[in-house]
Formats: structure tokens, C-alpha cells, sequence
């Protein structure tokens, strides 16, 4: 059964930091490429970062380029997200999703919503200021 488990998320203070997790089964995460993306109340899903597969090729969103960084454990099977001087800005509910209709082995990603992704529960990032 294929599965993606994020956890991680919680309360922290603005300019803090907090590391989010992508427990995948089902599938590997050096097979398919893993996107986060986010939704804050009232605004539409977007996508904040994703690692390629087969390269490793990490891609941000502008406003979080330079404080979040991804990446993966493959024995692990999980992909993380490393949240840096966290801002207001930030909060919203965290997903990892995987489009497992691409092909294997891609040597890129995406951070677009259109896609066929398979999605995590989601789990919750609130900053306080």
C-alpha cells in the first residue's frame, strides 16, 4: 500500500527552526521525486520544495529559498524538510506528495500543483510571533 506519513510539525516561535518528515511506503523515495507543499488557511496549496529521484536536484519556492532545506534517507525511505528562521509567513498545513503516474527514476521534480500526486495527511506548522 502506498503511503506518505508527514510528522514533524508543531509550534515554534518566529525566527526558530523545525524539521519535517516524509515517512514513504509503498514505494522508495530514490524512485519517485518527493514535493512538500503548503496550505495556509483561506490560500491556495503551493508547492515549497521537491528532491529528484534518480539526481537528487533539489528545487525552493522563492519565499523559502535560503532558510529550508530538503533532503532524504534512502534506507530510511523517508525525505525531510528543514525549516530555518521561520516566519509568520510559514504557517500553514505541511504535505508531501509524490506523482507516481511520472516516470521512474526522473531526473527532475516538481513544485507545480497540477499533477497526479499522491498525497500525505498533512501536519500542522503554527509560528507564533
Amino acid at each position: 500500500e502506498v503511503q506518505l506519513q508527514a510528522s514533524g510539525g508543531g509550534l515554534v516561535q518566529a525566527g526558530g527552526s523545525l524539521r519535517l518528515s516524509c515517512k514513504v511506503s509503498g514505494f522508495t523515495v530514490d524512485g519517485y521525486s518527493i514535493t512538500w507543499f503548503r496550505q495556509a488557511p483561506g490560500k491556495t496549496r503551493e508547492g515549497v520544495s521537491c528532491i529528484a529521484s534518480s539526481t537528487g536536484l533539489t528545487y525552493y519556492a522563492d519565499p523559502v529559498k535560503g532558510r529550508f532545506a530538503i533532503s532524504r534517507d534512502n534506507a530510511e525511505n523517508t525525505v525531510y524538510l528543514q525549516m530555518d528562521a521561520v516566519s509568520p509567513e510559514d504557517a500553514a498545513v505541511y504535505y508531501c506528495a509524490a506523482d507516481l503516474t511520472q516516470q521512474k527514476y526522473w531526473m527532475s521534480c516538481e513544485l507545480r500543483l497540477a499533477r497526479a500526486w499522491t498525497w500525505g495527511q498533512g501536519t500542522q506548522v503554527t509560528v507564533s510571533s
